[in-house]
């Protein structure tokens, strides 16, 4: 077999045809796949963490309606200015039933706590020590929020189990709409 020119270039086409289609069409198309495999791996990334966004987003979204629905029930249970002394005549009803006397009841100022008011009222009460645990369990089962900050407990010596308390019962209100109470003084 004789190799002339002709079968020289025959060859030299043969073989340029699979490196320049391996140059100008594959190597381009590689690079173009290469680079949509790391656009889709970037991607994906970025789905992961939105769903971990989105899912936590949820579990935001329920706590805080959890929060809100705590704080509409305690605010149910605060009176407004005017159901204190609803709350107030509650309480010695509460104290007669318990079989107590209520020797002094005194009001003092309004204190701002938080967003509500606080009313605080000093009171004397007399009577068998087992009425007056009674009326504390009575007191604490009120639908409006109250405190006892202040407690002093005595034993009078004319009767067995007899005693003489004095205490400072809290009330907690909303303020009139348009006089919010003011930040309290830190103590």
């Amino acid at each position: 077999m004789h190799f002339g020119l002709r079968e020289l270039i025959f060859l030299l086409v043969l073989i340029a045809m699979p490196v320049s289609s391996y140059w100008f069409v594959f190597r381009p198309q590689n690079a173009e796949i290469e680079q949509a495999k790391l656009e889709i791996k970037h991607k994906e990334q970025m789905l992961e963490k939105l769903s971990k966004a989105t899912a936590q987003n949820d579990d935001l979204e329920r706590a805080n309606a959890e929060i809100a629905e705590g704080i509409s029930m305690v605010e149910s249970r605060l009176p407004d200015t005017k159901e204190v002394e609803v709350v107030l005549e509650q309480v010695a009803s509460l104290a007669k039933e318990s079989k107590l006397v209520l020797a002094k009841v005194r009001s003092g100022k309004p204190v701002p706590s938080a967003r509500y008011m606080e009313q605080p009222l000093d009171m004397t009460i007399s009577g068998d020590f087992d009425d007056f645990y009674a009326f504390l369990l009575k007191v604490e089962e009120l639908p409006r929020i109250t405190r006892l900050p202040d407690l002093k407990v005595k034993k009078l010596d004319d009767v067995d189990g007899s005693m003489e308390a004095s205490f400072t019962l809290s009330i907690y209100f909303e303020p009139e709409s348009g006089s919010a109470p003011s930040a309290a003084p830190a103590p």
